[in-house]
């Protein structure tokens, strides 16, 4: 009448010790699951704050936020300017060829329009084709009037509409962390890119 007894207490303790295990293993899955979605909150200086969406030159509807997790060099422009604006794409081109592969992964270029109105997501897709900035490091944003002033302001880019076609704006490349702080900015255009290329190697090399 014991062995019965003793068959099912050894039953037991393995089923109990299997459960142990499984709880265990269970357990370990989702402390490391939570550690991998949970993200670290935004912080106060963070452009990724702005809850304003943006269509790209695909037609896709994108919030800024989206962006985190790259270093980001960005820069206002309009498609149908003929003065400032050529020689800043040529400026941010200009500093994408001078970084390597590696730092390429981590690296968004972002243009934004200061003129929505014309420059539509057509336009913009027309325009990266053009200056053959067409790689996944490459992004043509635009957004409503007001959601480009909001965000002029905080790049501190002045811009007016002095003919019904042209603007006046500041000529100003701005650098962003991984977290969507302003880490740099460059002033000016064909001016020595020496610092802004080494800050976004910098940021980048964080992110390897």
């Amino acid at each position: 009448m014991k062995r019965p007894l003793i068959k099912n207490k050894i039953f037991y303790s393995f089923f109990l010790v299997l459960i142990s295990l499984l709880i265990s293993c269970n357990g370990k899955g989702d402390k490391k699951t939570t550690e991998d979605e949970a993200e670290k909150p935004i912080s106060d200086m963070s452009i990724y704050n702005l809850p304003s969406q943006w269509t790209n030159q695909d037609g896709k509807d994108i919030e800024l936020k989206s962006l985190r997790g790259n270093v980001v060099v960005m820069v206002m422009i309009y498609t149908s300017c003929q003065a400032a604006c050529p020689r800043l794409v040529a400026d941010m081109r200009n500093i994408e060829s001078q970084l390597d592969k590696k730092s390429k992964e981590h690296v968004k270029f972002v243009l934004l329009s200061i003129d929505p109105k014309v420059d539509t997501p057509e336009r913009l897709k027309a325009f990266s084709i053009e200056n053959k900035m067409t790689s996944e490091q490459w992004m043509f944003l635009r957004s409503t009037e007001e959601n480009t002033r909001e965000f002029a302001a905080v790049l501190a880019v002045n811009y007016k509409k002095i003919t019904p076609i042209d603007f006046s704006h500041s000529n100003i490349i701005s650098v962003f962390n991984a977290e969507g702080e302003l880490m740099y900015q460059q002033e000016g255009i064909n001016v020595n890119d020496a610092a802004t290329v080494a800050k976004i190697k910098e940021e980048a090399k964080k992110l390897h």
